[in-house]
């Protein structure tokens, strides 16, 4: 099983992800498009494919020319029935490449949010694994409309489409399920600077909300996680 993970911005990480590919056996190759690394040209040789957040938008073609290849390489995952993850960024880039809608600053969330399911999700072979209603992270400005003849999973009230599928096993996921509290502390370190502009009581209550929702957030990540790798 080999898996493509897209990394779109320096200190990312698969997180949970990383250890449900692991137990899974999936051969990773990382491809850096925020270092200049070159997307591959079609989907061939990857069974499945993981896009990974980041701060610019999924429309900031200008600033980061590779946006449209990855836009026609998830779509052409999608169309080849092979495992496609997009998280946050990813998620974004997965709605604009199916034929959604970017909406950029329309849906602001940062920290552990509720989402639950919708009735498809009560069904979906991945977003069924988690509670009907449960804590993740959150950290985005832009969100999006449905592809069309996507499923929506998952929502909350910042966010219609937290979470759609397209076709058999194109996932776009808004939230940061694979963000455990491991890695949302490595985040406040790593973006100390824009945290203190733009959350800056952060530090002062990230050790409260990280007891609060953190056990069972970490849960339902490391759950979703599994799940969608056993549909590569």
């Amino acid at each position: 099983m080999r898996v493509l993970v897209v990394q779109n911005f320096d200190e990312t990480s698969l997180g949970l992800v990383a250890r449900a590919l692991a137990e899974a056996g999936a051969e990773i190759e990382v491809c850096r498009t925020f270092a200049g690394d070159r997307l591959p040209g079609t989907e061939r040789g990857h069974d499945g494919l993981v896009v990974l957040g980041g701060a610019q938008n999924a429309l900031d073609d200008e600033n980061h020319p590779y946006l449209p290849q990855l836009a026609r390489l998830m779509h052409d995952f999608v169309v080849a029935d092979r495992a496609v993850l997009g998280i946050c960024l990813g998620a974004q880039v997965l709605a604009r490449a199916m034929g959604g809608r970017n909406l950029i600053g329309a849906a602001t969330e940062f920290g552990w949010r509720v989402v639950e399911r919708t009735r498809d999700g009560d069904s979906d072979p991945v977003l069924r694994v988690a509670p009907a209603r449960f804590p993740v992270f959150e950290w985005h400005d832009d969100t999006f409309t449905l592809p069309p003849g996507a499923l929506r999973l998952a929502r909350n009230s910042a966010a219609e489409n937290q979470a759609f599928r397209v076709g058999r096993a194109g996932y776009g996921i808004q939230f940061h399920f694979e963000a455990d509290r491991a890695l949302v502390r490595r985040w406040n370190a790593v973006f100390r600077e824009d945290l203190a502009e733009r959350q800056p009581d952060w530090p002062a209550r990230f050790e409260r909300e990280a007891e609060r929702h953190g056990p069972a957030a970490d849960a339902a990540g490391l759950a979703l996680a599994r799940a969608w790798a056993s549909v590569i």
